[in-house]
């Protein structure tokens, strides 16, 4: 055990942040879009919200939170990965809805899970994936 673990009283991944340029649009897009529920909106200084979200019956949120002074929101590949229980139906789905999705799921065969990315209005980049049964 190393000497910084043995004085840290971590406890879960709570949650991950993704930032954005307009909260409002986060949420229509987050909760309206792929269909998470809204579980914080509080005010964060002047003209500034900190949002969370999450998809229904899940404890780890996304925090969708306006970037660090002097940077941009935006454009990250966040590593966030979505479960789902199918991967082509969601493909297909964010497609017609006019989502920015990659043209296809990606299929590497073996023990590597069928995935897709897509990307947020902000350009944030999060991947879907099928576990394997």
């Amino acid at each position: 055990m190393s000497k910084v673990q043995s004085k840290l009283n971590l406890t879960q991944v709570g949650r991950v942040c993704v930032t954005i340029s307009d909260t409002d649009r986060a949420i229509d897009f987050y909760v309206d879009t792929l269909g998470f529920e809204k579980v914080v909106d509080v005010p964060m200084g002047p003209d500034m919200r900190w949002v969370e979200v999450a998809i229904p019956g899940t404890p780890t949120t996304i925090a969708l939170a306006p970037p660090p002074p002097d940077r941009e929101a935006g454009g990250s590949q966040t590593g966030i990965c979505l479960d789902s229980s199918d991967v082509d139906a969601d493909h297909a789905a964010l497609k017609a809805a006019g989502v920015d999705v990659d043209e296809e799921v990606t299929r590497f065969g073996g023990p590597v899970p069928p995935t897709f990315w897509f990307r947020d209005p902000d350009g944030n980049s999060l991947i879907i994936v099928q576990p394997l049964a």
